[in-house]
């Protein structure tokens, strides 16, 4: 009985936290579209990279798929290279922002 309610427990934590992330997600897009500059879009870009692989894990443990984990990890090296990416950007343009 303590068993089944610490599962149900958990996969109610599961659902709530992939909402969280993903309402956040959104908060960020908005970040990335409306930012006032190269920075600010920037970190943006990151952080929706971020949640991404933090959406990617939550659904790799609910769903007890190891798959989805690579799916995180291809993520999460694709959003640092794309951050790397703006940040050379910005260095060449030498911009001081």
């Amino acid at each position: 009985m303590e068993l089944w309610i610490s599962l149900n427990l958990f996969r109610a934590g599961m659902e709530v936290l992939i909402i969280l992330l993903s309402f956040s997600m959104a908060i960020c897009f908005y970040r990335l579209i409306v930012g006032p500059d190269v920075p600010n879009r920037t970190v943006a870009f990151d952080l929706i990279a971020i949640h991404a692989v933090g959406i990617f894990a939550l659904f790799a443990v609910r769903s007890g798929s190891p798959l989805l984990l690579d799916g995180a990890v291809v993520t999460a090296v694709l959003g640092f290279l794309g951050t790397v990416m703006f940040a050379r950007y910005m260095e060449q343009a030498g911009t001081n922002d």
